[in-house]
């Protein structure tokens, strides 16, 4: 696919959602999310998020759901796997589909199940600063059911097949030749990398707890039955934007992931959420920030960051 963003509208666009339906998903995520959604005409259903995981709170989706619910998006958050095993039996219980924002978490498990292969649907993005990135835009839509891969197919070029016969509409959805030979290039080496990300998550508490910030730091949750592929390792910090200058002025690099969440949005008002409705939500708006956490990162850079969190604080060990 073009990207993640068009894996998702895709995706919605195979299952025939549009206009009067409604799919659940987090207030909580990346804007493509909820953009998908709202592109094709349908309505997002917006909840509140598991405040130690910042995946889709499955009790708050199942409150959600009405008549004119048609599909769950659980997002797979920072490369942490969603509950998928409490999504699936929501998703039985009101006859859903299910569409895995898989974004950023490719390679990510849930009870030994790969995220992507565990809904109807997964979506992918190779957006260069994903765990394995293209040189530029680049998606994946997957999925276990013959039908549905062969109309995700025909959706990314038009709906065309054969050539200039349209049995539908569909759009210009098709990756590129040259992301695609960088991505067979890379691909290889994504069980490294990925292994790597997760030595250095583990380096990463092994310092916070040695420089005695595991009670002012939030480190993030890693559930023993998933397997967490670290796109981000977010912390919650007191004091979040003022550690992040500290931080860029000591020359280190960290993002804040996701600032406003999608019932916050100007272009979301007419879903008639408000402030407070998903506290949760705001209160990770409020505090996250992404760390360092790319393969190649060092000891004594992980070592480095950690000091300068610590001088930030005024903790010593």
């Amino acid at each position: 696919m073009s990207s993640g963003t068009d894996a998702l509208v895709a995706a919605l666009m195979a299952m025939c959602i549009g206009p009067g339906d409604e799919v659940v998903t987090s207030t909580f995520s990346f804007f493509a999310t909820a953009g998908s959604i709202a592109r094709v005409g349908a309505r997002p259903v917006l909840v509140d998020i598991d405040p130690e995981t910042f995946n889709m709170d499955v009790v708050a989706a199942a409150g959600a759901c009405t008549t004119r619910t048609r599909a769950l998006m659980p997002v797979h958050l920072f490369g942490q796997a969603s509950d998928m095993s409490a999504v699936l039996a929501l998703a039985d219980e009101y006859k859903l589909q299910v569409i895995e924002d898989a974004a950023q978490a490719i390679g990510a498990g849930d009870h030994g199940g790969k995220v992507g292969g565990i809904g109807n649907l997964g979506c992918f993005s190779f957006f260069p600063s994903k765990n394995l990135g293209g040189f530029g835009d680049a998606g994946l839509v997957t999925t276990n059911d013959d039908a549905l891969a062969h109309k995700v197919r025909l959706i990314r070029n038009h709906g065309m097949e054969p050539k200039y016969s349209h049995s539908m509409i569909g759009g210009n959805f098709r990756n590129d030749a040259i992301q695609a030979a960088v991505l067979r290039v890379k691909l290889p080496h994504l069980p490294a990398w990925t292994e790597g990300r997760r030595r250095n998550a583990a380096r990463y508490r092994t310092l916070f707890a040695e420089a005695g910030l595991t009670g002012t730091i939030g480190l993030p949750k890693e559930w023993p039955d998933r397997y967490h592929i670290y796109n981000q390792f977010v912390i919650r910090a007191p004091k979040r934007d003022a550690l992040k200058a500290h931080l860029e002025a000591a020359g280190i690099g960290t993002e804040i992931y996701y600032p406003v969440p999608f019932h916050q949005q100007a272009c979301f008002a007419s879903l008639g959420y408000k402030a407070g409705d998903f506290p949760h939500a705001e209160r990770a708006a409020a505090e996250v920030l992404a760390l360092p956490i790319y393969p190649e990162l060092s000891a004594d850079q992980q070592s480095y960051v950690v000091e300068q969190i610590a001088s930030f604080y005024g903790v010593t060990a």
